[in-house]
């Protein structure tokens, strides 16, 4: 046996999608009830654990032995459900998941789409969805069913073979896809960063449960209080509905186009009274920030600590990780000064403390969130990122010399930058240091192609500049960096020619292929980045286009426009993280532990007074094999809660 591929169904009394699936195999009546497997691409088997089938010892050795690999789609539903079935951790090292897989290559992470995107002879079966409710899931009693808070399998036979045939479809389906799939092969060390990936979400990071709970406590405590003076001002049934207070305030004579935060950011300016006071209230009952400390208490495991957390893969364009359940990739940044003393008034229920030494107790909950990861006892955090990892990577790939003599100098890319778009010397907080600001905006909207939209959307307008002078700004940033804007035109060129010529094509650092219907972009690192069934089309400007297949607004599918600047930014990210899973992967190999990552940032849980900050540094800023030349630069800090430095 070389090969085994898996599907299990279960049961459990937690909701899956909201506590994640470590603490989900926690559950007192977590219950494997199906078990399918095939051999080496073998006729699809199933054992009916829940009446009394056993799996064969065969397959239970071959589950603890780590040279037989073991496949499944999302495979770390299986591994981690199979661990506590088994009663012992099952290696990382020997599990791979289609999943993964299908999303290197451009395909959606759901087995269904992907079924359907290949065109599948064996598709998952349509009536999974309704049979997972019924059986695997705890039903509400009634006289109907007897009262009983479970469906056992003796109590809908037809549904349970039913049942039994989906759980053989997945393993099925999964064998099909592993078929297709092997004509484009993922490269081993790209398993590696999965397996170290895997190792990083089982052992997951603590939680402040004191915070948590007082946290959750104290928004209950101000939603209240907000709602009883919203209702007293306005005479409101339910004064947090935009309906229903739009129209107060259009009867009060304010004008408002809807109740988004811009739009009431906007009407606070000049608002007075009621109105202001009845604004300032919209502002604090529609912070949802805070609903992460609820997602924080269902996650958190038995010895409080939240795992699954990061998906591998997650953004499959350029291969970025994303994140699970909390969405620990989008926290709110913290920018209190005394962040500590915050902290420990919420930590400590004195909310009547809180309320007295902060204008908004629900911003400084927002900006908390952050700092309920601890360490666990007798441990210290230790932080560090790149710096400007993106803006030194497309510098790189772009040749722009001026640029990456600057990052050689330490210097601060945002006054160089506007420096050489405007001629003269810009120094933070000195000489002309008014224009660092320009030049900060521009590099942040400027790199991809970006122009006066993408300008406006990152803020341009609400950082104090004039949208008459955006344009001014775009053309400064491009006639500065003239190579970067040559790699859009180039990217886009090369891109049309490999499709219409289906052909294969090495550019700078690149290749460029077209093979059985993908578009490839070999980055420097041997990694592919997928776009499944480019075409050459034509534009609303009437220009060629490029187009391809993926996951478009709404989780659909479809077909989406691109062109040189953004396939750039893809690459650029995609080189990005690449330098960040090896730096991730040299650090585990060096005994330090992982417990969070979140865009170019790796929090370290590591023991007191052992290693430091700089040893971290030193392994984040050594340069791949493959990135001669680049400059790579890693700062950080030490914490016993996580922030923002």
């Amino acid at each position: 046996m070389k090969k085994l591929m898996i599907d299990i169904e279960t049961f459990a009394s937690k909701d899956l999608t909201k506590c994640g699936v470590y603490k989900y195999a926690e559950s007192r009546d977590f219950e494997v009830l199906l078990f399918s497997y095939s051999i080496d691409d073998s006729e699809v088997e199933v054992i009916d654990l829940a009446q009394g089938e056993k799996i064969p010892k065969e397959i239970m050795n071959a589950l603890k032995d780590e040279n037989i690999e073991k496949w499944a789609f999302n495979a770390n539903f299986e591994r981690v459900c199979l661990s506590k079935f088994l009663g012992e951790s099952l290696s990382t090292e020997s599990w791979y998941c289609t999943m993964v897989w299908s999303a290197y290559l451009g395909l959606p992470l759901s087995l269904e789409k992907v079924g359907k995107v290949l065109n599948l002879d064996k598709q998952k079966m349509n009536e999974g969805k309704a049979l997972i409710r019924y059986f695997s899931m705890p039903c509400k009693p009634t006289k109907e069913n007897y009262m009983r808070t479970r469906n056992l399998p003796k109590d809908d036979l037809g549904k349970w073979k039913t049942f039994k045939e989906y759980n053989k479809r997945d393993v099925e389906t999964e064998l099909k896809i592993h078929e297709r799939l092997s004509h484009f092969s993922m490269p081993k060390f790209e398993w590696d960063n999965y397996h170290i990936d895997q190792n990083i979400n089982d052992r997951g990071i603590k939680i402040d449960e004191v915070l948590v709970e007082n946290a959750i406590k104290l928004d209950e405590d101000l939603y209240q209080e907000n709602m009883k003076r919203a209702i007293e001002l306005t005479g409101l049934e339910n004064p947090n509905s935009p309906l229903q207070l739009k129209k107060w305030l259009n009867d009060k004579g304010l004008e408002i186009k809807s109740l988004a935060k811009k739009d009431v950011e906007l009407a606070l300016e000049t608002a007075k009274g009621d109105i202001k006071e009845v604004l300032e209230l919209r502002q604090e009952l529609s912070k949802s920030s805070v609903k992460k400390y609820i997602s924080m208490k269902n996650v958190k495991g038995k010895d409080k600590r939240e795992r699954g957390l990061i998906q591998f893969y997650g953004a499959n364009r350029t291969g970025r990780y994303s994140g699970r359940l909390i969405q620990v990739q989008n926290l709110r940044r913290n920018n209190l000064k005394d962040l500590e003393l915050a902290r420990s008034l919420v930590r400590n229920g004195e909310f009547e403390t809180l309320k007295l030494l902060y204008e908004s107790p629900s911003d400084i909950l927002s900006q908390l969130i952050r700092t309920a990861f601890i360490p666990k006892n007798g441990c210290r955090f230790i932080v560090s990122d790149f710096s400007a990892i993106e803006a030194r990577v497309l510098s790189w790939l772009a040749g722009e010399e001026w640029r990456m003599d600057a990052f050689a100098r330490g210097e601060d890319i945002y006054c160089q930058s506007a420096s050489q778009m405007f001629g003269v010397p810009v120094v933070k907080h000195g000489i002309n240091g008014e224009l660092r600001q320009k030049g900060k905006i521009a590099e942040l909207a400027c790199g991809y192609n970006g122009s006066v939209g993408a300008l406006k959307a990152m803020g341009a307008i609400e950082m104090g500049l004039n949208e008459e002078e955006l344009q001014d700004i775009v053309d400064s940033w491009r006639s500065a960096n003239p190579n970067i804007v040559k790699l859009w035109w180039d990217i886009d060129t090369v891109i049309k020619r490999v499709i219409k010529s289906r052909s294969k094509e090495k550019f700078n650092k690149l290749v460029f292929s077209y093979e059985k219907g993908i578009l490839f972009i070999r980055l420097p690192s041997g990694r592919n980045l997928s776009y499944v069934k480019p075409r050459i089309g034509v534009n609303r400007f009437a220009g060629e286009s490029i187009t391809y297949e993926g996951t478009i607004v709404g989780n659909k599918w479809g077909r989406i426009e691109s062109y040189g600047g953004k396939f750039v930014e893809n690459i650029v990210q995609g080189v990005s993280r690449d330098i960040l899973a090896e730096a991730m992967l040299r650090l585990e190999n060096k005994g330090f532990h992982i417990v969070m990552h979140v865009h170019d940032e790796v929090v370290i849980e590591i023991e007191e007074n052992k290693s430091s900050i700089e040893e971290v540094n030193q392994v984040m800023r050594v340069v791949p094999d493959w990135a001669d030349g680049l400059v790579l630069d890693a700062d950080g800090f030490e914490c016993k809660f996580y922030q923002k430095d």
